[in-house]
């Protein structure tokens, strides 16, 4: 830093610096200026270009000031001999002058607009309002009477909230809070001070709670804050169970309660809670909406009620009984549960189970075995973060497994736990992460093959300690009851079951003798089994799963090895085709289809369990490595379901890279 001391002197004096700088060029710069005299000694200071030198000299006398060669354009230009020239870039020159700006409007300096509003007058400048505020743009541009008026009177607009909004234009920094945000937003809005806007969404956001979120949902709709809506909106439905015990929930008008209860997306345990959430409603202002019963139970889904709960809640509720229209409803919900047969053909809008938004599949690895050990634990793998959690374990180790997904439980179904072939079955409950009992099959089956299809939980084939099975049943969880249906035609143990377009499909497995390369299909409508073209390979212990309208079967034995190979049947050509084979040879292993891929999970290499998992991509026609399980197992059940919250709480969990296969 060059200083320069000056003593003052009675008349004018005169300066000439020059400055050369080497580099690309020389460059000169000649300033001439004339310093009015002073009565006090000033010392100015000069930031020093670390390439520059320059001594002070005496001017001329007499000259004005100038600049040579050209004229001087705003402070001091630096021209070299080759006609380059440097910028000058102050990176704090506009906040320095809002600052000013704003002392200048807190002292009513400059000021040429003043806001009225309620008892509260704000003064501002105009070209500052205008720069921020589309509002304030259009008001002072255009040729409106406001453009040339010193005083404008503001209505529907909070005086406090404005004349933050104003002091945010001055310093763009606004406080956002409990106390402020319901008469900011709409303040910002009318303003059109759009961050202002967003910062209030955004803190509306990061409060919500089910004691509120209707509150904001009506606010944000009020306002037209479309993004704050939608999450809002979602909320109320991923916890509709606790919204709907709320204040808010009873005070809501019959549309919106409406628009709730008839939602896919609505995150309820079982549909008991979307009932009782409806008589609660009800029952807060009985006399005047009562009326609206009938409307709102058909938007209950009463065929998925147990059907305990149907005749001990519902068929006796005054407020049900009274209306015909909800009687119906009831004979509708019991011929469901009188007929599952036919539930294929019965199905409509109040059938179709509920899919919460924002729920991720979730891929369930149950029991199995490994080396001489028989496996109750489970683990999960959870596709958004790549990683497996130790989920809770079974009561019964099982393995030869059965394992299937209905609504939002996971089923184990027989099995062996290393003494005897099992008849029990137990469920899995995420929400609690607990498995509970349930009704027992009517024979011991391991080795079988289990499948999901409308509700309905299907066990065909398998071993009973004594004989391989051509015998199959079906569960029913609304009924909670075991029912036997046709046998199949052959016997199959190490079977595996799929469902497509409405039919069950066994594939392969062991007849005691060979092994098999016989496919049947099952048509619940008509109770019967009919063969379909058998498959390329013979296959007992294969991975069978569908996608993309495909029966996909991977892997297994041919009585002589371990299989790697992969064939998949086109039901409209009643066909069958080699695909590409997986990396790994797999038997009783299992296949299931996530996210538009088949995972092909654990099993059996013809000499060691496998904790490896692979996946194949259809658009591809290419398998590629996943992540590995905690636990090797072999003779394991998969299935997956679709969850909102997951992982469980206090749940272990592994990150496995993915090896090549």
């Amino acid at each position: 830093m060059l200083d320069w001391k000056m003593g003052c002197e009675s008349s004018q004096r005169r300066l000439k610096r020059r400055i050369l700088i080497s580099g690309a060029g020389e460059m000169e710069m000649h300033l001439e200026g004339v310093i009015p005299a002073c009565d006090s000694t000033v010392v100015p200071s000069f930031p020093r270009d670390p390439c520059c030198c320059s001594t002070p000299g005496a001017g001329e006398k007499g000259k004005t000031p100038q600049l040579r060669p050209a004229a001087m354009e705003g402070g001091v230009q630096l021209l070299n001999r080759d006609g380059h020239s440097i910028s000058h870039n102050s990176k704090r020159h506009y906040h320095d002058a809002f600052v000013c700006m704003n002392r200048m409007r807190q002292r009513g300096l400059l000021c040429d607009i003043v806001l009225h509003v309620g008892t509260k007058e704000i003064k501002a400048h105009k070209v500052v309002l205008a720069s921020c505020s589309p509002y304030f743009h259009a008001m002072f541009t255009n040729e409106m009477s406001e453009s040339r008026q010193t005083h404008v009177t503001l209505h529907d607009i909070d005086p406090q909230a404005l004349e933050q909004l104003v002091q945010y234009a001055y310093t763009a920094e606004i406080v956002v809070g409990e106390g402020n945000v319901q008469t900011l937003l709409p303040a910002a809005s009318l303003l059109q001070l759009n961050g202002v806007r967003d910062a209030c969404c955004k803190f509306l956001l990061s409060q919500l709670d089910p004691s509120n979120c209707l509150g904001i949902r009506g606010f944000a709709d009020t306002h037209s804050c479309s993004d704050l809506l939608k999450s809002a909106h979602k909320y109320v439905l991923q916890h509709f169970v606790e919204v709907s015990k709320t204040e808010e929930f009873m005070l809501l008008p019959l549309k919106q309660v409406l628009d709730l209860i008839s939602s896919d997306s609505l995150n309820v345990p079982s549909e008991e809670e979307v009932y009782r959430a409806v008589l609660s409603w009800v029952k807060h202002d009985v006399d005047s909406r009562r009326q609206h019963v009938p409307r709102l139970m058909k938007c209950v889904r009463l065929p998925l009620l147990s059907r305990d709960f149907l005749m001990s809640n519902v068929d006796t509720e005054l407020l049900v009984r009274h209306h015909s229209e909800c009687k119906d409803l009831l004979i509708e919900a019991l011929k469901y549960h009188l007929m599952p047969e036919q539930r294929g053909v019965l199905s409509n809008s109040r059938t179709r189970p509920r899919r919460c938004e924002g729920a991720s599949t979730v891929l369930f690895s149950v029991g199995g075995g490994s080396l001489f050990a028989i496996h109750g634990d489970c683990e999960a793998y959870d596709t958004r973060t790549d990683r497996w959690h130790m989920v809770a374990s079974m009561s019964t180790r099982r393995a030869r497994v059965g394992v299937a997904a209905i609504g939002n439980k996971l089923y184990a179904v027989g099995g062996y736990d290393g003494t005897s072939d099992l008849a029990t079955v137990e469920s899995y409950d995420p929400v609690t992460n607990s498995w509970q009992p349930e009704v027992s099959m009517g024979t011991r089956r391991s080795c079988l093959g289990v499948a999901a299809l409308h509700g309905l939980l299907y066990a065909a084939g398998g071993y009973d300690g004594a004989s391989c099975l051509n015998s199959a049943e079906r569960y029913d969880p609304l009924t909670g009851t075991w029912t036997s249906i046709a046998a199949m035609s052959t016997r199959r143990r190490y079977v595996r079951v799929a469902t497509l377009e409405g039919n069950l499909y066994a594939v392969g497995g062991y007849d005691s003798s060979s092994h098999l390369a016989t496919v049947e299909k099952y048509e619940p409508q008509i109770n019967t089994w009919t063969p379909i073209a058998n498959m390329l390979s013979r296959r007992s212990s294969a991975g069978v799963a569908v996608l993309e309208g495909m029966l996909y079967v991977a892997g297994g034995n041919d009585g002589t090895s371990c299989l790697n190979s992969v064939e998949r049947y086109n039901p409209k050509t009643n066909t069958w085709e080699s695909v590409a084979p997986m990396n790994i040879r797999r038997s009783t292993h299992d296949l299931v289809a996530m996210d538009g891929w088949l995972y092909a999970v654990g099993g059996n290499d013809g000499s060691s369990s496998l904790n490896s998992i692979e996946k194949y991509n259809p658009r591809t026609n290419k398998w590629v490595a996943a992540s590995c399980m905690f636990t090797r197992r072999s003779s394991v059940g998969v299935a997956v379901l679709e969850l909102l919250n997951f992982p469980p709480p206090s749940s272990p969990t592994l990150s496995v890279s993915s090896t090549s296969l």
